[in-house]
């Protein structure tokens, strides 16, 4: 029979698609026979003929723009459910976030929603009913931190192995409408993929202008449209920190205050302000910085690895520390963190309360303060015996917060060949003094950042079951934020392109869920 051998090749592709990794232990197998190993010897003719499909087919992909063309799938689909649950009831919660007047509106201005880093979006997110998974391909692209401008637009923050780039995305085809290339990485030890250098955190100001840090010490205010509304990515102000940030340290996030002063957080914790005239001021920590902040109209929230701060300017616009508040950040750094001490920007919650995780053993702790003086109020173990740790903010839902557990979660390949980490969510609430674990769940999400909505009472993960079949399938989930029960899940990829590696679910003002992966972006939206 003529192509034989590649009806041969053929079926094992096939095979390798629909049932994964496994089947390459059968054609390993196989191989061993020397029979089969000389009947499989391809000719000249065979060898060129991939060789040319291969070189074509990566041509492609190179020439052709960012966004066009869907992230490649993975293997295992037939042995990864497609969809588990029933599509959820709503059942809405009530929470209201005070807008803060120097944002974009709550739910589109910052990676953690709002000024609050609620995690809470007041719209709706997906239910689950017929639901729709689109991809774009970016390459070996992460787009981290979205936002929305006026016009529905995604504003992202996206970064590969060597630096970050912003983009304007269309909401739909998840297409780039415009782009600027951001200064490179500087080189170091830290690992790319735990690299916080500037290119993690931004923020939408209200007049629709990202916010943002660079690698080169710089804070720059880039418009996000040109004066008919098209997406366009100029530079309007350009504020150069080298004169008190040494390079041997660097930017990690900024968020503004009510009174609209630029706050930034250095690794290395340096705090500062950069007044609505430009003149700056510098206070230091002296503690290391691995997360954002958050802000009322009291003050500014900040975790260092050692304690939990509260800062405000003063008549001259230099920080000060109004209190701070140590918290058990352990002996060691835990696998599923990047740095040793708690792995939470700071929630605020309604009635002047801030909540953290801390870095405690054999159990981490949610711990509950008291917005104005610091005082803690209750906390509560969460988790296994030496298997609690996250790098994930605080989900707000009303009188509690749920927290991901991400212990185990080290690199991308933490998660090839079916593994997946030890996973978990909580739901702690607070009252009277004192802290309860509401509910516990089983669902694994190494590293989703999980977001709510109020408007339809879940919780939404990025979750990764584990699989014998060896098989990577990622998964949209929605957990009931009362119960913790999983309502559904919907696959939305498979192979190692879809992990999201610490990119944040983000709501659209349409109810779209988007999610950046290490090869792009996808959309989950109900259709029915």
């Amino acid at each position: 029979m003529r192509f034989a051998r590649t009806l041969a090749l053929g079926v094992a592709f096939l095979a390798f698609m629909l049932l994964g990794p496994v089947v390459l232990l059968l054609v390993a197998g196989l191989l061993a026979v020397p029979r089969v190993r000389a009947w499989l010897r391809p000719t000249w003719r065979v060898v060129a003929a991939w060789t040319g499909a291969v070189v074509v087919v990566t041509g492609l992909v190179v020439v052709i723009p960012d966004g066009w063309l869907p992230v490649p799938p993975g293997p295992g689909l037939a042995v990864a459910p497609s969809y588990l649950g029933r599509p959820a009831r709503v059942q809405p919660i009530e929470m209201t976030v005070p807008q803060h007047p120097a944002m974009a509106p709550n739910g589109r201005s910052t990676m953690h929603n709002d000024a609050w880093s609620s995690d809470a979006y007041a719209g709706p997110g997906p239910v689950g009913d017929s639901v729709e998974v689109d991809s774009a391909w970016f390459g070996l692209e992460e787009c981290a931190t979205l936002a929305f401008d006026g016009h529905g637009r995604l504003v992202a923050l996206c970064g590969d192995l060597s630096g970050p780039t912003l983009r304007v995305l269309d909401p739909d085809s998840m297409r780039p409408l415009a782009t600027k290339a951001l200064p490179e990485r500087a080189e170091s030890d830290v690992r790319p993929w735990e690299d916080l250098c500037g290119g993690s955190y931004f923020y939408l100001d209200a007049s629709d202008r990202a916010v943002l840090a660079t690698t080169d010490r710089r804070v720059l205010v880039v418009s996000t449209s040109d004066a008919e509304g098209e997406p366009d990515l100029t530079t309007e102000a350009t504020h150069d920190l080298s004169s008190v940030v040494p390079a041997s340290d660097c930017l990690v996030a900024l968020m503004p205050d009510w009174a609209g002063r630029i706050w930034w957080v250095t690794q290395e914790g340096r705090v500062g302000t950069i007044a609505r005239d430009g003149r700056l001021a510098v206070l230091e920590l002296g503690e290391e910085v691995a997360n954002s902040m958050s802000v009322d109209a009291t003050g500014v929230y900040l975790v260092t690895t050692e304690a939990l701060h509260k800062l405000s300017a003063d008549r001259r616009d230099r920080p000060v520390v109004q209190w701070r508040t140590a918290y058990d950040r352990g002996s060691e750094r835990k696998a599923g963190q990047l740095t040793q001490g708690s792995g939470t920007t700071p929630t605020i919650l309604p009635g002047g309360i801030v909540a953290i995780t801390d870095n405690a053993e054999p159990r981490m702790n949610v711990v509950f303060v008291r917005a104005e003086d610091g005082a803690e109020m209750c906390r509560a173990a969460v988790f296994d015996e030496g298997a609690s740790a996250t790098e994930n903010s605080l989900v707000a839902v009303g009188d509690g917060v749920v927290v991901e557990n991400n212990h185990g979660y080290t690199a991308p390949w933490r998660t090839l060949l079916g593994r997946s980490t030890t996973g978990g969510f909580a739901r702690v609430d607070h009252g009277d003094g004192e802290c309860r674990v509401v509910w516990t769940s089983e669902e694994v999400a190494p590293s989703s950042v999980a977001k709510a909505s109020l408007a339809t009472g879940l919780v939404y993960a990025w979750t990764k079951p584990r699989s014998w079949w060896g098989v990577n399938a990622w998964y949209f989930t929605a957990l009931d934020a009362r119960t913790g029960r999983t309502v559904f899940s919907v696959r939305a990829g498979l192979g190692t392109l879809m992990n999201n590696h610490y990119a944040a679910i983000t709501l659209g003002p349409d109810g779209s869920a988007y999610i950046a992966t290490l090869a792009g972006m996808v959309r989950v939206r109900d259709k029915g």
